[in-house]
């Protein structure tokens, strides 16, 4: 007979053991838990080495590796008005609390902006998608090994995004980095929505301590990161309203289909007028520091009738500008047969 009792008093002492091993005593790390925004702004504003948790799948991630330690955590989890889907005449609108899981469940969504359905049902394993906001896979680290090789571990990379003067992947493993637009950084924007967001034209709402702005989101990432300060936080996604003639198709190619952020992802609205592409947007993701919308791409299926031939020649545009590292040339392949394959489908 199973004796529960011992069960139980077993299972309580692994728990104890664990928080003593991983929580951070309450005099190095202040946390609080905001109510409204403002109030959330006016904390990290108050706090200059806050970080914010919301889904904290992430974060937890990093703060277990210590490759990051903050000493204060804002929680904006529980400022109630952030999660929402929304559509009124001039689009959709959702809230940076919606989890990924609830954006691919929206039926506004699957039946008018089938892109953000298709990359959020992508996105990690079900349980992960439960949990992560839409705000958090927009804002995550990069995957690199060396930007999270934990210091715990005896080593530890002082890379650019640690405020270093070396990318150790040009010369090191860069299987997974970046084919495109890598300088300083070669790490590669691994959000599965980013693409599908930027292929939408979509828009980030900016809370701040002085205003309160809107951008593309074109403008919201940067080679080494995005531009919230960190005061700031999103507070809405807007995607305009679509016309009804757009094909939507977000693909991705990663190794473990459970789980893996893209090692190659492409996003693609075009939008057909008379048989022919009026308008075209094509993000690839996964292949650059940053989302990147192949301009080139765009170009090439512009005012045409899609066939195979144009397909394969935007596909080959998509990546006209990439200089692969050592070990990564093969996301030319991928990248193209994916480029190709959003297009006609």
């Amino acid at each position: 007979m199973v004796n529960l009792k011992f069960l139980k008093t077993k299972v309580i002492d692994e728990a104890v053991s664990l928080l003593n091993k991983y929580w951070v005593e309450p005099k190095h790390l202040k946390y609080f838990k905001a109510r409204t925004i403002d109030e959330a702004v006016f904390l990290l504003d108050e706090h200059e080495e806050a970080k914010i948790v919301a889904g904290g799948v992430d974060l937890t991630r990093l703060m277990e590796s210590e490759v990051i330690a903050p000493k204060v955590l804002v929680n904006i989890g529980t400022i109630p008005d952030l999660v929402y889907i929304t559509e009124d005449a001039e689009g959709l609108k959702i809230g940076p609390l919606t989890t990924i899981s609830d954006i691919e469940a929206s039926a506004i969504i699957r039946d008018k902006y089938s892109l953000l359905a298709e990359a959020a049902h992508l996105v990690a394993a079900p349980q992960i998608r439960n949990m992560v906001t839409i705000g958090g896979n927009l804002c995550q680290a990069v995957n690199c090994w060396y930007y999270r090789k934990s210091p715990v571990t005896g080593r530890t990379f002082f890379c650019y995004r640690k405020g270093g003067t070396t990318c150790y992947a040009v010369a090191g493993d860069n299987r997974y980095h970046a084919i495109i637009g890598g300088d300083r950084c070669h790490a590669v924007c691994q959000s599965d929505m980013a693409p599908a967001l930027l292929a939408l034209d979509a828009r980030v709402k900016i809370a701040s301590p002085s205003e309160e702005k809107i951008i593309p989101l074109e403008e919201f990432y940067t080679p080494l990161g995005n531009i919230l300060k960190p005061n700031e936080l999103i507070t809405e996604l807007q995607v305009p309203a679509l016309r009804h003639d757009t094909k939507q198709r977000y693909l991705k190619f990663r190794l473990r289909n459970a789980i893996d952020p893209p090692i190659v992802g492409v996003a693609a609205a075009i939008t057909l007028e008379a048989g022919k592409v009026k308008r075209a947007r094509i993000v690839l993701g996964g292949v650059a520091p940053t989302p990147y919308r192949s301009i080139e791409a765009e170009d090439a299926v512009t005012g045409r009738v899609i066939t195979e031939g144009i397909a394969k020649t935007a596909a080959k545009a998509a990546v006209s500008k990439a200089i692969p590292l050592s070990m990564n040339a093969y996301k030319l392949s991928i990248t193209k047969a994916l480029v190709k394959r959003a297009i006609v489908s």
